[in-house]
């Protein structure tokens, strides 16, 4: 029987996430509230009466034009493993001619599938080595053959792909992410996986008296100047605080542990700042902050450390420390993104990545032309930080 797709409930959206062990925080329902500045629709794909997959579809008008684009960061959430018997051509019709039928001119999204995963030592093998400049010059440590099929698939279907920059940032979200696997694992497991450097600056700040703390709403007007030095020295536009207090609101009235604010202090004095969310047994790193005075006591080492506790105790099975560049140039300015989550002892993977789909091509041109001009790329661009996520 072919697949329908539909709008669904919030509830029921939410309901079908929380019985995955995991699905993208961005395809939560509560993430429609974060982005205020875009529409949004809840999809439902439908096998008879069977709810099997759920979409969070953002949606955004171009000027002068009734057509819109829709959006599903880090989605839709469905069943794309070979064993679930459905390919690309049962699941994703049903969802292009529900949203042509609705105006839409083009579709983007990014199915957290997983391609390739590459650990923390050989990483530092080939950077010791110096012969690779990116992370697909190294061979894999795990090829998923999921991922490479639904990548055939997509292709094969009329779906392409941005041309990645050069810097693992072609897409809207990282295409690698860094994750600790927790699994099985105590907290001594993982801190015995930590470089040396790392373990040294954690033990540091325990000596020198910084204190990790998670804290409420109120503590947003703590995190936030610290995350606008934070901006102004790492070159970012930041955020206003009434972002990260919709955030707080629109995630926290969803689950009240959906999202959480750490903040370190040392001497009375909050020197970082981090927020972390968690949708089933898969917890991320988000936004982070540092002030530029006493980082030689190590508040980010520290404040890591207990967010990593925290997910271990909470039975989580992933820390997911968000985007790297997939650089190994040691001269790269954005080396450093992996050069500091490297020393946990995780491993980088590789999604799929971002898809496009041009429904009404004439429209997706005039689109894309518009884009180059960058009149609303910034606005794309920022459905997610790229610092901390």
């Amino acid at each position: 029987m072919p697949l329908t797709v539909k709008e669904i409930s919030p509830a029921e959206h939410l309901a079908f996430v929380q019985q995955l062990p995991s699905a993208s925080f961005l395809q939560v329902p509560s993430w429609a509230g974060v982005k205020a500045e875009w529409g949004h629709r809840n999809l439902g794909w439908f096998d008879g009466t069977e709810l099997i997959g759920v979409g969070l579809v953002l949606t955004r008008q171009i000027p002068r034009l009734k057509n819109f684009l829709a959006y599903l960061p880090e989605g839709p959430a469905l069943p794309w493993n070979a064993s679930a018997d459905r390919s690309v051509q049962d699941l994703l019709p049903p969802m292009l001619a529900y949203l042509k039928s609705i105006g839409a001119f083009m579709v983007k999204m990014g199915p957290t599938v997983p391609v390739r995963s590459w650990s923390a030592a050989t990483l530092k093998a080939a950077i010791a080595e110096g012969t690779a400049g990116r992370l697909r010059d190294v061979a894999p440590d795990e090829t998923f053959a999921d991922g490479l099929t639904l990548i055939d698939q997509l292709r094969g279907s009329g779906w392409t792909q941005q041309a990645d920059t050069g810097a693992g940032f072609g897409d809207v979200q990282p295409r690698y992410v860094f994750q600790i696997p927790l699994a099985g694992r105590t907290a001594d497991d993982v801190f015995a996986g930590f470089n040396q450097l790392w373990r040294r600056n954690v033990r540091k700040a325990e000596k020198l008296g910084v204190t990790v703390e998670r804290s409420d709403r109120a503590g947003l007007a703590q995190f936030h100047p610290i995350y606008v030095e934070t901006a102004h020295r790492d070159g970012f536009v930041p955020r206003g605080l009434e972002y990260f207090e919709r955030m707080w609101d629109a995630m926290t009235a969803e689950d009240p542990d959906r999202i959480r604010l750490y903040l370190a202090h040392h001497d009375g004095v909050a020197l970082a700042g981090t927020t972390m969310v968690t949708v089933g047994s898969h917890a991320w790193y988000s936004y982070g902050a540092s002030a530029d005075a006493g980082r030689e006591v190590r508040p980010s080492n520290a404040i890591q450390w207990q967010m990593i506790k925290d997910s271990i105790e909470d039975g989580d099975a992933v820390y997911d420390m968000r985007g790297i560049s997939d650089t190994l140039d040691e001269s790269d300015p954005l080396f450093g993104l992996i050069r500091f989550k490297l020393g946990t002892g995780g491993q980088a993977v590789e999604y799929v990545g971002e898809w496009d789909y041009a429904l009404r091509p004439s429209l997706t041109k005039a689109f894309d032309l518009y884009m180059r001009r960058g009149a609303i790329k910034k606005s794309v661009k920022n459905l997610v930080p790229k610092k901390g996520g």
